[in-house]
């Protein structure tokens, strides 16, 4: 069985106009958000082999805050360029590509994509998300031994979670 997170980046800062969108940081919000999603990902007890962010900083800070909280090395994120302004297709591409080693898998990135992958590998008769707000995580799981396998056929949408007011 594989599993598959994926996380939408925490909430960004639009104050600083000469930054590229990849340069963007997070804001306040966003740093106190990355950190608690990681609180109640620990809360699961969940244990990752590996975990992929987006080289745009708002995504590789929540990569970082997050793995933080969970107990994964900063140091062992692996930074995929492909991530930013990918689409579904290179989002799936990244996926079947993945380790066959590694059983448990966090993505950190971007939407509308990210919402478009969770609602295209979802299992049938999953209702699709609207949108993953900053910060939202969802988690899928795949009877199958190999990335490349990874379908919708497979699937089983395990949970979904995301920052709540003063949660």
């Amino acid at each position: 069985m594989k599993t598959l997170y994926l996380l939408r980046h925490a909430k960004s800062s639009w104050s600083f106009d000469e930054l590229s969108d990849q340069e963007r940081p997070l804001n306040d919000r966003g740093r106190t958000d990355a950190p608690r999603m990681g609180q109640a990902l620990c809360k699961r007890e969940i244990e990752l082999d590996l975990l992929v962010s987006s080289p745009a900083v708002r995504a590789l800070s929540t990569a970082v805050l997050v793995a933080r909280e969970i107990g994964y090395p900063h140091e062992k994120i692996v930074v995929e360029r492909n991530i930013y302004e990918a689409s579904v297709e290179d989002i799936l591409s990244i996926i079947h590509q993945l380790p066959d080693s590694a059983q448990s898998v966090m993505l950190v990135g971007h939407n509308p994509t990210f919402t478009d992958v969770v609602n295209t590998l979802g299992s049938a008769g999953t209702t699709p998300l609207l949108e993953m707000p900053t910060a939202a995580v969802a988690c899928l799981r795949f009877e199958c031994e190999r990335w490349e396998e990874v379908s919708r056929e497979n699937a089983e949408f395990y949970f979904y979670d995301f920052p709540k007011d003063g949660k």
